[in-house]
């Protein structure tokens, strides 16, 4: 009987130890180690993000626990719940970060403490901070896609160019610009023929232009040197100009309008032959006799110069009857 006994005490103690290193190990593949004293935080995320049970969680690359179980908030929301086991027993502040990140090219996701500056430690079971890095790849994604984008735009714009091309450069268009470069080939050679011209003109005339130009330079130096005399002379019109301008001009110009009147007043009576200078100017008749008059005076006093002694007799004697006669 006591033999029996021991038998069934050996049998339970064998399946009680059997099922506590199942347990022990099947925790322990959770990343739950039952023999430590471990402390637990928790994360809330909106997706696990390709975190696995059992991921190593790391403080600066040091790796100081594991991922023990996740599961969602609650049933009526969507976000997740990590368990965090952390064996090390570095002093985790309450603001610090749990943040999913990729831990190579592959995508294999690790979650990383960041620590933050609050002097009040967090306790075993308090909820830390749930964050996210992007994955190398979602980043190379994010930052090829703009890149992406434009090539796509850019593609289409040269097909656009290239289509367009195809219908411009047609046989008849080709030709004309075949005759545009011709053309364009004749006005340069005849543009290079001018300036050769242009140049020889120049050389031939060098000499000249060089006169012309030190005449300009003497001209300037003239002005340069009578620069007094030309601003006296500026001066003197300035006062000529201001004495015209005080003077009474308007009332000169009056008056000589009124004597010019007279003046073809008289005019035209002497056209029409009105007062003496008028009878004189008209009368052909009279200019005549004037001048057979005039020519007769002047033969008078031609005769006096010659014969005074006709008209005038200053003796005290009376002439003789001889004299008289001799004289004549």
């Amino acid at each position: 009987m006591k033999m029996k006994i021991r038998r069934e005490v050996l049998l339970g103690i064998f399946g009680l130890v059997t099922i506590s290193m199942f347990v022990i190990s099947v925790n322990y593949l959770k990343g739950k180690d039952l023999l430590n004293r471990n402390r637990t935080f928790y994360a809330i995320y909106d997706g696990t993000a390709g975190i696995q049970d059992a991921a190593p969680i790391s403080i600066n690359g040091l790796s100081v626990g594991k991922v023990t179980d996740m599961g969602f908030l609650s049933n009526n929301s969507s976000k997740v719940i990590i368990e965090l086991s952390i064996y090390n027993t570095i002093n985790i502040p309450s603001n610090s970060i749990a943040r999913i990140f990729s831990l190579d090219l592959l995508g294999t996701k690790n979650i990383e403490i960041v620590l933050g500056d609050s002097k009040t430690p967090a306790n075993d079971g308090d909820t830390l901070v749930g964050g996210s890095q992007m994955s190398i790849t979602d980043e190379l994604g994010q930052q090829v896609a703009p890149i992406k984008a434009k090539t796509e735009k850019l593609l289409a714009s040269l097909d656009t160019m290239v289509n367009v091309l195809q219908a411009v450069l047609n046989s008849e268009t080709r030709k004309n610009i075949d005759a545009s470069f011709m053309s364009i080939r004749s006005t340069l050679t005849n543009l290079e023929s001018t300036t050769y011209n242009l140049d020889t003109l120049v050389y031939g005339q060098r000499k000249r232009m060089e006169r012309i130009l030190f005449n300009i330079e003497s001209i300037t130096e003239n002005f340069r040197e009578n620069d007094k005399n030309i601003s006296n002379i500026l001066t003197n019109f300035s006062n000529i100009s201001d004495t015209l301008a005080k003077a009474n001009i308007a009332g000169t110009l009056k008056n000589v309008n009124v004597i010019l009147s007279q003046v073809a007043g008289i005019t035209e009576k002497i056209d029409n032959g009105e007062g003496s200078l008028g009878l004189l100017v008209n009368d052909q008749k009279l200019y005549d006799n004037l001048n057979k008059s005039a020519a007769q005076l002047a033969a008078l006093i031609e005769d006096m110069k010659l014969n005074p002694h006709r008209y005038v007799n200053f003796s005290v004697f009376p002439p003789s009857k001889k004299r008289m006669e001799f004289g004549n």
